[in-house]
């Protein structure tokens, strides 16, 4: 199996020189993420990564997580090690508040360095994934007080976070929700059952801290009667440590087709007397506070899509190299099968899907940081919190789509070997087919961009991002980068993007219009974003004056590609579009 080795020349670049993230730390007042630091956090990230988590992923797959009679957790052989070390190193408080122990740099900076840490074992990097997310919520939404009880520990690494939203009669749809909350003094008592919860359970830190769904007494019917509150697996004592057994335990653990690492675990609270909770933000306003961790898990999943087909490209990269079979064209005698041009067609697919999806999910994370910058005017952070709020289910939706098409490439580029589980190839592809799924599956991260990010603006925000797109692609037009026809075949892209968002304004008020074009709607506009971002990489490589012209050229190589065998998608996806809802909803239910 081939060792991970984290890129950081191209997440250098992506992050500085595509995403913005270098105009952004000028305009934020981020003046101490120098482009000096930024390397230096990044190299030894990438050290800490192949050497420290990456000999936990075969291990983890192969035994998975045990749950024993008493409701413990054992992570697999090498974990908790491996935790410690990230938690000790100041790895998990990069992108928070000073206050707390942060180390206040910028959210964006934290991205590739996350992107190593799935790369290197994705099952045990969904463990600071949700604790980051749960640290955000908490921050932005609780109380002085409660923030004072759980950041410190949290942000440390020493304890950890989770979300806990899911109940087996109610998943996507959160209305449902039975869990309920008690008013018990100045404490709530949480009694209830969720389901799929991502490391609800683990020997790895201290303590764990739940974030909560529940309903009070009283509470209006619906979503609009949802409370939030965090329930620690541990109560704190006087002095602050965690030393009383809350009444919350896990119950059972899933069997998974993937991430067999990463403890998916029914929790039950309330058992006894009921678990103790403190209520985060107001009454009735958890699922407000709850998005606040959910915006933020759609751009990290989004992220791991990036982070899975890294992986699958590195080990296949490398196999194809190594693996002679038959003569390729030109020669004698058996050739390295990378030298065969379908073989080549495949890897260049991978490559150029990894690439696209990492300038687009770094460009969504820098946005998000730019809709933040206290030093900005008003205006100019709303225009980037519209950027931001568009590009989460694109960056979530397209990354974890291209996830599934690049894995599923590394295992036809094995051969034989791709589908025998020894090689490690097939982990990557089952590991990648959750990421379409959780934090809300992809078809919902189509609606949001067609209805919340698209008609409830008119298409204001994908205007300003079209109109963004075209900027970038006239830079290009005094010394093209690309050729006439690629760009003419670009500027069509866009005017598809263009004709889709116009019909699906027009027809508004077509009951099942928007829920049937919705997906190929997302895929569109995520393609012609990510062609612009390549298009982007290409010129700032080339432009770029540190003599590395083999980078500058294989950019431009790759953009080349992505536009002769990618960008051609975009027309089928208008196709599908303007064909509407007429015969995907013709049949009867009783016809199928």
């Amino acid at each position: 199996m081939t060792e991970y080795r984290a890129p950081t020349r191209d997440m250098a670049f992506s992050l500085q020189h595509v995403a913005g993230f270098a105009e952004m730390v000028k305009a934020c007042g981020y003046e101490d993420a120098s482009e000096d630091l930024v390397s230096a956090i990044l190299e030894e990230a990438a050290r800490f990564s192949s050497s420290v988590i990456a000999p936990t992923n075969a291990v983890g797959d192969r035994t998975g997580v045990k749950l024993d009679a008493h409701g413990e957790v054992a992570t697999p052989e090498g974990f908790r090690d491996a935790y410690q070390q990230y938690a000790d190193s100041g790895w998990a408080s990069l992108q928070f508040d000073p206050e707390f122990g942060g180390q206040g740099l910028p959210f964006s900076l934290a991205i590739p360095v996350q992107e190593m840490w799935h790369s290197a074992n994705m099952a045990w990097g969904l463990c600071p994934l949700l604790s980051q997310g749960a640290v955000e919520a908490l921050s932005e939404n609780a109380s002085d007080e409660l923030k004072q009880k759980l950041l410190a520990n949290m942000i440390s690494g020493h304890w950890t976070g989770t979300m806990n939203l899911t109940e087996p009669q109610s998943g996507s749809d959160l209305s449902g929700i039975r869990t309920q909350a008690s008013p018990d003094g100045a404490v709530y008592r949480i009694k209830g059952q969720k389901i799929f919860i991502t490391w609800g359970e683990h020997d790895m830190a201290e303590n764990i801290v739940h974030l909560v769904l529940a309903r009070l007494p009283d509470a209006p019917e619906g979503v609009k009667g949802i409370s939030l509150f965090a329930v620690p697996k541990f109560l704190t004592d006087d002095t602050g440590n965690a030393t009383v057994r809350n009444d919350c335990r896990a119950v059972s653990l899933e069997h998974k087709l993937g991430i067999h690492a990463s403890p998916t675990c029914v929790m039950s609270y309330g058992d006894n007397d009921g678990a103790i909770g403190y209520l985060v933000g107001e009454e009735n306003q958890g699922l407000a506070c709850m998005f606040t961790m959910m915006n933020n898990a759609r751009l990290t999943v989004g992220l791991q899509g990036v982070s899975i087909s890294e992986r699958a490209y590195q080990q296949t990269r490398a196999y194809t190299a190594e693996r002679a079979q038959g003569a390729a064209p030109g020669e004698q005698g058996p050739s390295p099968i990378i030298r065969h041009p379908d073989v080549r067609r495949m890897l260049m697919t991978m490559k150029a899907l990894t690439e696209a999806a990492r300038a687009l999910a770094y460009t969504g994370c820098v946005a998000v940081d730019f809709a933040k910058g206290q030093d900005l005017p008003e205006d100019v952070r709303a225009r980037y919190q519209r950027r931001a709020d568009l590009l989460t289910p694109i960056v979530k939706g397209w990354c974890t789509e291209i996830a599934q098409e690049v894995t599923s490439l590394g295992i036809q580029c094995h051969g034989g070997m791709g589908f025998v589980e020894e090689t490690g190839v097939a982990q990557h592809y089952r590991d990648a087919r959750i990421l379409p799924i959780y934090e809300g599956t992809n078809g919902i991260q189509a609606l949001d961009l067609i209805g919340r990010k698209t008609l409830r603006d008119q298409g204001k925000a994908m205007t300003e991002l079209l109109a963004d797109i075209r900027t970038w692609a006239a830079t290009d037009a005094g010394q093209p980068m690309l050729t006439h026809e690629r760009m003419n075949r670009f500027e069509q892209a866009i005017a598809f993007v263009e004709e889709a968002t116009r019909l699906v304004l027009e027809q508004r008020q077509n009951t099942n219009f928007a829920g049937s074009v919705a997906f190929n709607y997302l895929m569109l506009c995520s393609t012609v974003t990510a062609a612009g971002l390549m298009l982007k990489s290409a010129m700032a490589a080339a432009g770029k004056d540190d003599g590395d012209t083999a980078f500058a050229t294989n950019k431009l190589h790759t953009t080349n590609f992505f536009f002769d065998h990618i960008l051609p998608r975009c027309s089928g996806y208008l196709a599908a579009l303007r064909a509407g809802e007429e015969s995907i909803m013709a049949l009867s239910e009783l016809d199928f």
